[in-house]
């Protein structure tokens, strides 16, 4: 009679066993494949396949089975080291993962548990209970806002704060004239605050170098944010989010109307053009209103919102943004633009730059038709590459252009083109780092085409830069403790970068450029 459990290595259930099993009945029991099939389930085929695969492999390989989920977890492995360190410093859960948050390398709560287990290290007790103390009389509260009156104002040296670099901003913001910009943007006052304190008090936070999306509630009772819009103490989130959806996109293109001669005589406009470029800010909610645009950080196409810039071409001032598009609006913003800046600088502009999916070839024609400068590129079909192949080497030029890094000399074949009843530059232009030729489109004929190359090339780094912008005053935060209203979230961080670009050009010596413009409207 069999001994109780005999019949798992009989009827094997694991996948490993029954493997050993089969290989065994067929070495030791001298099995046929037939008989093992018939015994452990497989089939004759599968049974003649496991003998031939594993002919010549050790017990070791036989046995190996790979462990479900991810083999390797980097980020738990860069940071074990630190936390086991911290935890022998009797450091609890929170204050770890607050330290690796400011190190650089994030992890959950969970996470660090688990490496603290697997070190056989336990959890730090809980603190007792202290007795609540009576609240400091020199403890700010938010429990009202109150405007500071001029002799309320705290004495030279009277606080202690981590942002005191803020104040180095308020001689600019005077100098753009921000009260000014304010008013004539007719941005809402509330029963509590006017409209100056409650934008201050926006504009710190946006300034204060901490993400909205992680720990806002972590900055509002520095003295300094409140001193910084006049008042003792910033609002709550509640005030900041509400305020700013009280805003509406006719107030934030007043906004930008008045901007416009204030960035003039701060010398961040220059003649070199306008970079234009659609920008998509991501949303980390559940927004299923929202549409999907590729987002290049990402590479995919998520649901975000799309934003149009306009980037001066020299100074890398952000002078106007719509965040507020339609899709059916999309291609038609560059004329809306082109119409913004004639009512604001008395002419149209001189050269707008930007790729080929900002507008439509209609759009390039208007575009000609109203004598507005342009630079962009086509999109490379099969055909046109087909011809550009097939263009012996004499009808290519060599160039050598002035600009740092690799790809320094280029080859070029220029061919006028008709689109939509107008004629236009196209210039294929060979070893810029790509596999294919890049084709520039242009109605610029006083530039030559090394000064169009190396003209278009300056727009090359826009989506990068305004990455940059974007990420220095944290826009990126359509799901945050202060989700606020897109479209005046975009005009802040304009406001923002002036003001910080016009500290920048304060302390930088003017510099004559050296790169042509068109002379399409002079």
């Amino acid at each position: 009679m069999a001994r109780p459990g005999y019949e798992r290595f009989t009827a094997p259930t694991l996948a490993v066993q029954r493997r050993y099993e089969a290989l065994r009945a067929y070495y030791v029991e001298e099995l046929s494949p037939g008989e093992i099939a018939e015994r452990f389930g497989y089939t004759k085929a599968s049974v003649q396949t496991l003998i031939s695969q594993y002919r010549d492999a050790d017990l070791a390989e036989l046995f190996a089975q790979a462990r479900p989920g991810p083999k390797r977890q980097p980020k738990k492995d860069a940071a074990r080291e630190r936390v086991v360190e911290l935890r022998r410093q009797r450091h609890g859960i929170e204050e770890i993962v607050a330290e690796l948050e400011r190190a650089g390398t994030p992890l959950s709560r969970t996470a660090v548990w688990e490496i603290l287990s697997e070190a056989g290290l336990s959890r730090m007790p809980k603190p007792a209970a202290q007795p609540k103390a009576e609240p400091s009389p020199e403890r700010l509260t938010a429990a009202k806002v109150r405007v500071l009156e001029e002799n309320e104002w705290p004495e030279t040296g009277g606080i202690q704060t981590q942002h005191a670099g803020l104040f180095l901003l308020i001689p600019e913001l005077v100098a753009l004239d921000l009260p000014g910009l304010v008013k004539e943007a007719a941005w809402p006052s509330t029963s509590q605050l006017d409209a100056v304190h409650s934008v201050l008090s926006l504009m710190a936070l946006k300034l204060s170098g901490r993400r909205r999306r992680s720990h806002v509630q972590a900055v509002v009772h520095d003295p300094a944010l409140g001193l910084f819009a006049g008042l003792n103490v910033v609002p709550k989130t509640w005030h900041l989010k509400t305020y700013s959806y009280r805003t509406k996109r006719a107030q934030q293109l007043a906004f930008f109307e008045a901007l416009q001669p204030r960035l003039r005589d701060a010398g961040l406009l220059s003649d070199q053009g306008l970079n234009l470029d659609f920008h998509t800010i991501m949303s980390y909610g559940e927004d299923t209103i929202l549409d999907k645009h590729y987002v290049p950080r990402r590479s995919q196409r998520t649901r975000s919102v799309l934003t149009f810039i306009a980037q001066d071409g020299e100074q890398r001032t952000i002078i106007y943004a719509n965040a507020e598009l339609t899709a059916r609006a999309q291609s038609g913003e560059v004329i809306d633009f082109c119409r913004f800046y004639e009512r604001t600088h008395g002419q149209l502009p001189n050269l707008l730059v930007f790729d080929q999916k900002l507008t439509t070839q209609e759009h390039l024609a208007e575009l000609d038709e109203l004598g507005v400068g342009f630079i962009t590129l086509r999109q490379r079909s099969p055909k046109l590459i087909a011809a550009l192949e097939a263009l012996p080497a004499s009808a290519w030029t060599k160039t050598r252009l002035d600009r740092s890094g690799k790809h320094k000399t280029a080859t070029y074949h220029e061919d006028p083109v008709q689109i939509k009843d107008r004629t236009f530059r196209q210039i294929a232009v060979n070893g810029l780092g790509r596999e294919q030729a890049t084709l520039i489109l242009t109605n610029q004929q006083p530039m030559t085409v090394k000064q169009l190359i190396e003209r278009y090339g300056q727009r090359w780094g826009i989506e990068n830069q305004l990455a940059e912008q974007i990420r220095a005053f944290h826009l990126d935060s359509l799901c945050s403790q202060v989700p606020l209203a897109v479209d005046f979230d975009v005009a802040l961080t304009v406001l923002a970068t002036s003001s910080t670009a016009a500290s920048r050009a304060a302390c930088t010596p003017p510099t004559t450029s050296k790169h042509p413009t068109s002379s399409a409207n002079t």
